[in-house]
């Protein structure tokens, strides 16, 4: 179905009311809930499940078999691999509800979660992180900091077009794909004015 500029599968149930953006593609057996805010330009991919208090921004890209829960917020140009987990309760049991202790887990503009990875709630991803295939985040991830294992750690620094950055020893780097430079102070990475 096409509506208001935007395209929604048959298969796929969005719920009233719902904020879409411009361009987004709802694709075959997603399950949008109530109140959820997508924003221009997302594609939401096979089996894709997005809670009425998730947040996606734009150009957000959401693969197959993904779950948004309520208090996730995506900033824009955020990337979701195939089957990737988020949590919203750090202590879940059957029998006791806690949908009041649900905890915000915000991904930062232009980060990278691969594949089978799981992001326990509560830690944030800093903007254009890259998180690697299967990894298990335990802790908040910096910007621009490349992660990967089980627990997560980080192994370097990427560009916001994905590629290793290399500091040596000078506290600056450049992208191999971009040219754009970077810098690192006190453990931390930004792009250099």
């Amino acid at each position: 179905m096409a509506d208001n500029n935007y395209f929604i599968h048959e298969t796929a149930i969005v719920d009233e009311p719902h904020n879409i953006g411009e361009g987004t593609k709802i694709w075959h057996w997603v399950h949008v809930m109530p109140g959820a805010k997508i924003g221009k330009k997302c594609v939401l991919g096979q089996n894709v499940y997005v809670g009425s208090k998730a947040v996606l921004g734009n150009n957000v890209r959401v693969q197959n078999n993904v779950s948004i829960y309520d208090m996730v917020i995506l900033e824009d140009d955020v990337f979701c691999g195939p089957s990737m987990v988020f949590t919203n309760v750090i202590n879940p049991r059957s029998h006791v509800e806690r949908k009041d202790e649900y905890m915000l887990t915000p991904v930062g503009r232009g980060a990278s979660i691969g594949a089978n990875a799981t992001i326990v709630c509560g830690n944030p991803i800093g903007e254009y992180a890259f998180i690697g295939a299967g990894t298990v985040i335990t802790k908040p991830v910096p910007a621009y900091a490349l992660v990967v294992g089980v627990p997560g750690r980080q192994i370097g620094w990427v560009s916001r077009a994905g590629q290793r950055l290399d500091f040596g020893n000078s506290g600056t780097a450049q992208c191999t794909e971009t040219g754009e430079k970077y810098v690192i102070n006190d453990g931390k990475v930004s792009l250099a004015l």
